[in-house]
């Protein structure tokens, strides 16, 4: 199957074409919040029965990670996820105006932030990792508020004035945008000057990527993470934030830490709270026999983690499970050595063993068969 040619608009069309994009922003947001996110939620559950082959693929990808779920549960989640994209879309709009130094509190609310404080107190870089679960970019946008300012690795928008525009009105609050394609050059520069780096890790990173653990199935993932931490002695702060849902989350959930943020909760849009899943230290990855597989591997359960926590709130259209290890391909056993690293970890039991073997057995089966897994 042909990959769709990518629609390149030429130069003499930027300007308008960026004046139209900042016209509908303007009508996006002319309203007010609460309107225009229920809006946009009835758009999400509209699209959601309109694009039938994503939305499978969305019920497919939930149906691994969550093989407990009935049909019915996962078409839920399924429908909810895509209400809340649209939802998200508006929020993103509003949130330089709405999230100021002045009225943040008014929208987030601090979980166990605490634990990181540490970290991010002691003068020295801090690596984060955030999924598309939740609200990633807030995140970076309240830390940097609260005197943290963030260097987030982003993708740069294809029309350059709307890119310039998003960097200018996130810059302006403390949160720094990063093109991905500086990276390699940019981010050990930063962290020798101190400054905190923001990563959004639950792609599939390929097949070179490190194959650990994801739901009890292997999934390429990042390994530049876990090689800074170690080059740099950095810290690792793996942090969410949660949309508050009216029925799931009552006045406990919004009542956060040490009285920081709102003091209620009725079920208004754009309420988040703000936690950190884990933070990985130096010396605990030092005393591993492979250092990088752990890392990798334990962020990688902290973004599980994040999905467990809100999976109505994840971005289920990534093929989590795409790219495959060697032995998958070459039809071989499970590798021992994998066996043994993954048996290694803290967190993993016999049955997430015996759960990850027959993933990869079934993988190389469909890969052998001429099917693509996903």
């Amino acid at each position: 199957m042909k990959r769709k040619r990518k629609i390149v608009l030429p130069r003499w069309l930027h300007t308008p074409a960026y004046y139209v994009m900042r016209s509908l922003i303007a009508a996006a947001v002319t309203g007010d919040i609460e309107t225009d996110v229920r809006a946009a939620r009835v758009l999400g559950r509209a699209y959601a029965g309109f694009e039938k082959r994503r939305f499978q693929r969305t019920m497919d990808t939930l149906g691994v990670a969550f093989p407990d779920m009935s049909e019915g549960e996962l078409r839920d989640r399924a429908i909810e996820a895509y209400e809340h994209i649209f939802m998200l879309m508006v929020e993103m709009a509003y949130t330089p105006r709405l999230i100021t130094h002045d009225s943040w509190a008014n929208h987030v609310r601090l979980g166990n932030l605490d634990i990181a404080l540490p970290s991010l107190l002691a003068n020295r870089s801090v690596m984060m990792v955030a999924s598309h679960c939740g609200n990633w970019e807030l995140l970076g946008y309240v830390m940097a508020l609260m005197g943290f300012p963030v260097h987030a690795l982003y993708r740069p928008l294809d029309l350059p004035p709307l890119d310039a525009w998003v960097r200018r009105t996130r810059e302006r609050r403390g949160l720094m945008l990063i093109d991905k394609f500086e990276a390699v050059k940019r981010i050990p520069q930063l962290i020798r000057s101190g400054a905190h780096i923001a990563f959004i890790a639950d792609q599939n990173a390929g097949d070179r990527g490190l194959f650990v653990p994801f739901f009890n199935r292997l999934a390429s993932t990042y390994k530049t993470i876990g090689l800074m931490a170690m080059k740099f002695d950095t810290p690792i702060v793996c942090g969410q934030a949660r949309r508050l849902v009216p029925g799931r989350d009552g006045p406990e959930a919004a009542a956060g830490n040490a009285g920081a943020g709102f003091t209620s909760f009725d079920g208004e849009s754009f309420r988040y709270r703000l936690d950190v899943l884990d933070v990985i230290h130096p010396e605990d990855w030092k005393a591993q026999p492979d250092p990088l597989f752990y890392i990798t591997a334990r962020y990688r359960r902290a973004i599980e983690q994040m999905v467990r926590a809100a999976p109505e709130q994840n971005l289920w259209l990534h093929r989590y499970w795409k790219s495959r290890p060697r032995h998958e391909h070459l039809n071989r056993p499970f590798p021992a050595l994998l066996r043994e690293k993954i048996r290694a970890l803290p967190w993993i039991t016999d049955g997430d063993i015996a759960r990850i073997e027959d993933w990869s057995a079934r993988d190389g089966a469909a890969i052998a068969a001429g099917q693509t897994p996903g």
